[in-house]
């Protein structure tokens, strides 16, 4: 018996020899993307390529697994390395602080057996997408989950039947310039909350929406790369 037993009682030992081979690549370990890496190291997936140029802040605890008030200043991605050691020793992790921007990346797309966009600046993803699509690698990519409150108003669809999310209206008109017909999402259908007036421009945020995207996001990349 090992740390994966019980995950091996649905998957069999033939899914998760696929799950330890797999490489994956993770934009963004926020509120949505640090449940991402937790789910996906606690199924045992082989190597998790990670990238987020913050450090943890006060306002992250909120929501993000890694923020504690020990953690505060620390490098997100490394955070998250340690973490993962103490999960998956065997696990292979790399640590990237880096901010991706368009065009400049050293990012070989193809190497990669799955790639989970979870950040929130348009012009990366729009890169990362379009990047994963001439590579030939599958990718699932995060929508809006500031100013929601209803977790189970999540949904896996494709782009182009989002709603209620503004920032899935932009991506769809992003993506269809770019001729990209389709891409998985995770997305909420629930009606944004328009946060405290004095709030300015930061959205408002819980503990269970983004986290209830990143096990979406996970179940969807290890059913994916089991049945493939």
């Amino acid at each position: 018996m090992n740390q994966f037993s019980r995950t091996e009682l649905l998957l069999g030992p033939e899914g998760m020899k696929k799950i330890k081979d797999s490489k994956i690549l993770i934009f963004g370990v926020g509120g949505v993307g640090g449940y991402v890496v937790e789910a996906l190291s606690r199924c045992g997936v082989g190597h998790l390529d990670l990238v987020d140029s913050d450090e943890v802040a006060l306002s992250n605890i909120n929501r993000q697994i890694i923020a504690t008030l020990d953690t505060l200043d620390q490098p997100k991605v490394e955070v998250f390395k340690s973490r993962i050691k103490t999960i998956s020793p065997d696990t292979v992790v790399g640590a990237y602080k880096v901010f991706y921007t368009e065009g400049n990346n050293g990012f070989d797309f193809s190497q990669y057996d799955y790639v989970v966009d979870a950040i929130d600046t348009v012009s990366a993803k729009l890169d990362i997408i379009v990047k994963c699509i001439e590579a030939g690698t599958p990718i699932i990519s995060a929508m809006g989950c500031g100013n929601k409150l209803d977790p189970t108003k999540l949904v896996v669809t494709d782009i182009y039947k989002t709603e209620m999310d503004p920032l899935a209206k932009v991506m769809r008109k992003e993506l269809r310039a770019r001729g990209v017909k389709k891409l998985k999402v995770v997305a909420s259908t629930e009606k944004p909350i328009k946060p405290a007036p004095d709030q300015g421009r930061v959205p408002g945020s819980t503990s269970f929406v983004p986290s209830a995207a990143g096990l979406i996001i996970a179940s969807q990349v290890i059913q994916d790369i089991v049945n493939k």
